[in-house]
């Protein structure tokens, strides 16, 4: 089969590899979307796992072959993927804390090489605690594979939205309107949120509005903060969500929300990322710091509902598909912010 193997910093190649084997209660999907994710694009981008690797894990396709020993589903049957799955018996699973799980940290598909997703390949292996555990989602008939790939993007945003802990009527700024941002924003308003929404292009902005943001600010202005406080009685938002990288952001939303406000760090993923912040904001201000990372599989039926039900806009976020040929292509547009490129997608067998 062919897929993209990830060779070294800034090197993606399409190679002919062996279509993976599947052993007793594993299954065998072909890849029919999957999303580019920027946690894997700064894997590559800064070489934070070694090579050789197959990327890819916002995944969904058909299932070809099914291991001894698996009930409950056929060949043939359409499937979205989770990539972790936690064990549910750890001390970080009783907290909740899924995805610092020992287990959560093992990646339960792969195309090949060191497990990493292994989205960007034509067939995936999944492995049998994910196929036990709730890691294969039926996709209801008229859903198709593009939206599929959402399912995991959306549980990871809606688990940072619910460590907010929104009433309804509070406001969240919410920073960055890429894909995620735009995920994070309808979400927040799903939950009863009035949303403010930042980014320093427009059109993107734009969007944050047709997609329910009562505000889209541009943060450079001068303006912003008057503008925060004029849509909250003068307090500051009641939390806010960083979803764009860099440190700055990070200090304008601190300064943003309100004394006893949140604010969750979405975006800073990358590890050894320092940032100077105002303790005096955090103590005597009370506002807190907090983060959120990965996907929750207490959320996984409702996320189910969110994305079945359309609940919320995935579809109008998909701006950009390559083949599989082209993933390099499609990780460097994904990796160059703009307001023409949102979601961006490689379809291995399309």
């Amino acid at each position: 089969m062919q897929a993209a193997v990830y060779r070294g910093v800034g090197e993606v190649c399409l190679e002919a590899v062996p279509v993976p084997s599947i052993g007793p209660g594993e299954a065998l999907v072909r890849i029919g979307a999957c999303g580019v994710c920027g946690t894997d694009i700064k894997k590559m981008q800064h070489g934070l796992q070694p090579p050789p690797r197959i990327f890819g894990h916002e995944m969904a396709g058909t299932i070809v072959a099914l291991g001894a020993g698996v009930s409950g589903w056929r060949v043939g049957e359409r499937v979205a993927l989770y990539h972790h799955l936690p064990c549910g018996a750890c001390h970080y699973c009783a907290h909740e804390a899924f995805a610092q799980c020992p287990t959560y940290k093992r990646t339960g598909t792969t195309a090949g090489f060191t497990p990493a997703g292994g989205g960007f390949a034509e067939y995936v292996r999944v492995m049998d605690w994910i196929v036990a555990g709730g890691g294969m989602v039926r996709l209801p008939d008229d859903l198709t594979f593009e939206e599929a790939t959402f399912l995991e993007p959306v549980n990871t945003c809606l688990k940072g939205v619910r460590r907010l802990g929104i009433h309804p009527g509070d406001t969240v700024l919410v920073c960055g309107q890429g894909a995620i941002g735009l995920l994070l924003t309808q979400l927040a308003r799903r939950d009863g949120a009035t949303v403010l929404a930042t980014d320093p292009i427009p059109r993107r902005r734009e969007i944050a509005r047709a997609l329910g943001a009562t505000a889209a600010l541009d943060p450079g202005t001068d303006a912003f903060t008057e503008v925060i406080r004029e849509h909250t009685d003068g307090r500051g938002a009641d939390a806010a969500i960083v979803a764009a990288g860099g440190a700055g952001v990070i200090t304008q939303a601190l300064a943003a929300v309100r004394p006893g406000g949140k604010v969750l760090l979405f975006a800073n993923t990358r590890p050894g990322e320092p940032v100077t912040v105002d303790a005096g904001a955090i103590c005597a201000a009370e506002k807190d710091l907090i983060g959120s990372y990965s996907s929750a599989v207490t959320l996984n039926a409702e996320v189910e509902q969110i994305v079945f039900r359309r609940e919320i806009d995935v579809r109008s976020l998909v701006t950009h598909r390559y083949p599989l040929a082209q993933t390099a292509e499609a990780i460097a547009r994904a990796a160059s912010p703009s307001g023409e490129a949102l979601k961006v997608l490689v379809l291995p067998t399309a």
